[in-house]
């Protein structure tokens, strides 16, 4: 983007007319985009709050584990893709467009798609030994406990994690190409401002 050399005021750009000429896809995928994301992400958290229940057995506080499992990868996820994509993105700090997709793709597997299921794993393990739903190991041979109990978790919810990875790549995509066309319709105004 060496054409582009302006970099664009966040408050400019919320406010400006430039925003509200985009289509109106283009205008909600700008404002509400992220939150797509997040939901997802709170979908693997509660599939993968299933898996670990199923594995070991447990059967009480279904809400318990539930709640904290759709409330926060999403706003967890939300936060992490504003602060590492959207706001850099919209303020001009990041003009690249592979920085912007490799960050989105990164933020949907690793916060939308692995974190929940590492989320689960202590929430679900706490109540297996609370309520002695499974038979849990000693202290020598947890990690291998817990690693033998994640995989088959991680390899159902790899079809999840892909697509949370896509999805993020897309979006960031989506956020670059809102970008570009801000800055393309910013370009010619101030190049009328200057040459009056």
């Amino acid at each position: 983007l060496s054409g582009h050399q302006p970099a664009v005021n966040q408050a400019f750009f919320y406010s400006s007319e430039y925003l509200k000429r985009l289509s109106f896809f283009h205008r909600n995928l700008c404002n509400h985009g992220s939150y797509f994301l997040a939901a997802n992400s709170s979908i693997c958290g509660l599939t993968a709050n299933n898996f670990f229940r199923n594995i070991l057995h447990v059967r009480k506080a279904s809400f318990i584990t539930a709640l904290p499992m759709a409330v926060i990868p999403f706003l967890s996820t939300a936060a992490v893709y504003e602060v590492f994509v959207r706001e850099p993105l919209f303020s001009g700090e990041l003009n690249c467009e592979v920085c912007a997709v490799v960050r989105g793709g990164l933020v949907g597997a690793v916060l939308g798609g692995f974190y929940p299921i590492f989320l689960a794993l202590p929430v679900n393990a706490s109540l297996a030994a609370r309520y002695s739903s499974s038979p849990l190991p000693g202290k020598e041979n947890l990690l291998r406990f817990w690693l033998t109990t994640a995989q088959p978790v991680i390899r159902k919810m790899s079809l999840g994690i892909v697509l949370q990875l896509l999805t993020g790549l897309y979006l960031s995509t989506k956020h670059h190409g809102i970008y570009v066309k801000v800055l393309d319709c910013r370009v010619p105004s101030l190049e009328s401002q200057h040459s009056i």
